[in-house]
């Protein structure tokens, strides 16, 4: 345990080393133009319809009792990332179809309704991105090409709101376990945070059993959700994922997703309080 945290220390601080600064001073200190609300509000919106966020079950959008799970995960993300002062939050999961895009863009739409919370969705599963799908649109520029270095970050940026940021892919990257990994990439989102200064900042990444995206990148985040389906995903990969996890960066949680059938033995619903 004591080598593990001795790693993730280090790794994190070579996230601070490459900003320049102490983390105290860049968490505090922010250009005149970039935590400023007219700097997010320049971004082009974008916006989900009622029937388009029912579709892809984004539910978190209202505020109202269907968005109570997330509200709820929210609500421990906060009190967790602000306890130990982290910033970054990856969402991954075992294999495909566990609904982590729909997990990650709730929980971020959540996280926005907190007025003096500043939040970025960016889309790093590079291989099968699917963001953009899930709000109905497709970004001129892809992030992708923010990390090499090709297009600049408002070219593949869209804001919901005022203090939520989208950054998507249209296309998939030609080499994205490289991309990932490479030194350019961790200073294309340190440049991000410092310019732009979000409070949390998600990442939705490739599964843990489908690629080795997460084994290269997830040395740049400060904590990760895995993202479990009922009645596909199995314990054991559960059990090995986290052990994974555990072994990149700290594991903020497990989330059961996909749950088709309420726990009635707990004697009360999300919608009997009020």
């Amino acid at each position: 345990m004591e080598k593990l945290e001795a790693a993730l220390a280090k790794a994190r601080e070579m996230r601070r080393a490459a900003l320049g600064v102490p983390e105290v001073v860049r968490e505090k200190v922010a250009p005149a133009d970039a935590r400023s609300a007219g700097a997010w509000t320049s971004l082009p919106e974008v916006t989900l319809s009622p029937g388009k966020a029912l579709r892809h079950r984004i539910t978190a959008l209202a505020g109202n009792k269907d968005a109570t799970p997330y509200d709820m995960l929210r609500s421990r993300t906060i009190r967790l990332m602000k306890e130990k002062g982290w910033t970054r939050l990856s969402v991954t999961s075992p294999g495909a179809a566990c609904g982590k895009t729909t997990v990650a863009l709730n929980l971020a739409l959540s996280l926005s309704r907190q007025k003096d919370l500043k939040v970025m969705l960016i889309d790093l599963d590079l291989r099968r991105p699917s963001l953009h799908r899930t709000v109905g649109h497709s970004p001129g520029r892809s992030m992708h090409e923010v990390l090499d270095g090709s297009a600049a970050f408002e070219d593949a940026a869209v804001r919901m709101g005022e203090n939520l940021v989208l950054a998507m892919n249209a296309t998939p990257a030609p080499h994205p376990a490289e991309l990932l990994q490479s030194v350019g990439t961790r200073e294309a989102l340190d440049a991000i945070e410092r310019r732009w200064q979000p409070d949390i900042m998600l990442f939705d990444m490739s599964p843990m059993l489908a690629t080795d995206d997460n084994v290269g990148f997830l040395g740049n985040v400060d904590c990760a959700l895995l993202i479990a389906a009922a009645e596909s995903t199995t314990l054991s990969n559960i059990d090995l994922c986290e052990k994974e996890l555990a072994q990149l960066t700290n594991v903020l949680g497990v989330v059961l997703n996909k749950c088709r059938y309420p726990d009635d033995s707990v004697g009360y619903s999300y919608g009997s309080y009020a």
